[in-house]
């Protein structure tokens, strides 16, 4: 690498690239000394879906929201009439 100080030598990409060997990652390292004496099983390509909640239907939703809205009209209501008298 003639030409090339340490500074660029540490952020060159192609020199990085052009190396021998790349050490696996931290993660590689693990899951091969697990799988070593113990391989995994099998695994499905998806797993089944756990039971879902039910859902709310939207109306019943709309229907809450509509309400607490028609609730605070009124309360507003109520309030501005109290304070005139």
């Amino acid at each position: 690498m003639t030409g090339h100080d340490e500074f660029e030598r540490e952020f060159d990409h192609q020199w990085v690239s052009a190396a021998e060997h790349k050490e696996p990652s931290a993660r590689a390292r693990m899951l091969a000394a697990r799988w070593k004496d113990e391989p995994p099983g099998p695994v499905p390509f998806r797993g089944d879906p756990g039971p879902a909640a039910p859902r709310r239907s939207s109306w019943i939703s709309t229907a809450v929201v509509l309400g607490c809205v028609a609730a605070l009209v009124l309360l507003i209501g109520y309030a501005r009439t109290r304070s005139v008298y």
